[in-house]
């Protein structure tokens, strides 16, 4: 049920959730770039963690807004769980990348740059979505990008099955086959912190129907 308010909302939270998305695409494309192009890893690995510091900048900021604000547009439950949803799926990505550096991996697998391409799809749908959260009108349609979202992420896991077999065919090479189940775990825990924010905007939906 629609809460009533006599103050009006504050707005800046749609325009920082927007920039969460728009540096979560960013964070998502450096990284499908890297396992696609496995070239200068150390600087493009540095982006990343860029992306992931500006990232947690952002958080910072809605958190601070939340306190500041007395009558927020959303739950402020359901603002802090999105902002943070958002922000996790930059952690994983971040720390995928870097992965690859402590393992100093030589190159990536085909189901890493898979996994790295469903990533940025993901990230390109929550992009998409969060500007229908501004108006009743819109929201609605936040829906449809949230149940792809949902697909793509039950395509990761069959990608990351995939290579953790490949993986078995091999069981003696114990430490590819150690580095490359943390790695693949990695980048699956990103598409499923994609599915978190998901469900977080799914909660919005249901909250301002």
């Amino acid at each position: 049920m629609p809460r009533f308010s006599i103050l009006p909302a504050e707005e800046g939270f749609y325009d920082w959730f927007e920039k969460g998305a728009a540096n979560l695409v960013e964070a998502a494309r450096l990284l499908c770039d890297l396992l696609h192009d496995y070239t200068n890893v150390q600087a493009k690995v540095a982006r990343i963690t860029e992306q992931e510091h500006h990232g947690d900048f952002i958080v910072h900021e809605i958190y601070d807004m939340l306190h500041r604000t007395f009558i927020p547009p959303l739950d402020r439950e359901t603002i802090q769980r999105l902002a943070a949803a958002v922000d996790d799926v930059v952690d994983n990505i971040e720390a995928a990348a870097d992965l690859m550096l402590l393992y100093k991996v030589e190159q990536p697998t085909p189901q890493a740059a898979r996994l790295g391409e469903i990533i940025l799809a993901c990230a390109e749908q929550i992009d998409v979505a969060m500007p229908l959260l501004r108006t009743k009108k819109t929201i609605p349609e936040v829906r449809r990008h949230t149940i792809e979202i949902n697909r793509l992420e039950n395509d990761a896991d069959q990608v990351t099955r995939s290579g953790i077999a490949a993986l078995l065919e091999h069981p003696n090479d114990l430490f590819n086959l150690v580095r490359w189940k943390e790695i693949y775990g990695t980048l699956e825990d990103a598409t499923d912190r994609c599915e978190d924010v998901a469900d977080g905007l799914n909660v919005v939906v249901l909250e301002t129907a």
